[in-house]
């Protein structure tokens, strides 16, 4: 069991950065693989990036490679999104998840949850 705490969003302009932080329980973090997913008001949930235990590997969605960045220290037991050039559409909540036998970008993987922070970009 591991719970998830999502920190750090809040409103940007557009072009401005963010940095989100999820802060994990429990003392097997490090073999979790992590995800970050975001809702969209009207939308479905959409993957954003993944990282692997080690942090070796990593993917992004189209929309956000190249401007977003993920993550994480296995001695804090927190992961992290690095997100720059931020736009309107990236207005959404975002989440983070661990999976705890896969390393997927489908939310249906994903064996926890956090609450969710809300990430609003204003033009």
């Amino acid at each position: 069991q591991v719970q998830l705490v999502e920190s750090g969003g809040g409103l940007v302009q557009a072009g401005g950065s963010l940095r989100l932080s999820c802060a994990a329980s429990g003392r097997t973090f490090s073999s979790y693989f992590m995800g970050w997913f975001r809702q969209a008001p009207g939308k479905e949930r959409e993957f954003v990036a993944l990282i692997s235990t080690t942090g070796g590997t990593t993917l992004y969605s189209d929309s956000v490679k190249g401007r977003f960045t993920v993550s994480r220290d296995n001695a804090k037991n927190t992961v992290y999104l690095q997100m720059n050039s931020l736009k309107p559409e990236d207005t959404a909540v975002y989440y983070c998840a661990a999976a705890v036998s896969t390393i997927s970008t489908r939310d249906s993987d994903y064996n926890y949850w956090g609450q969710g922070t809300q990430v609003t970009v204003s033009s």
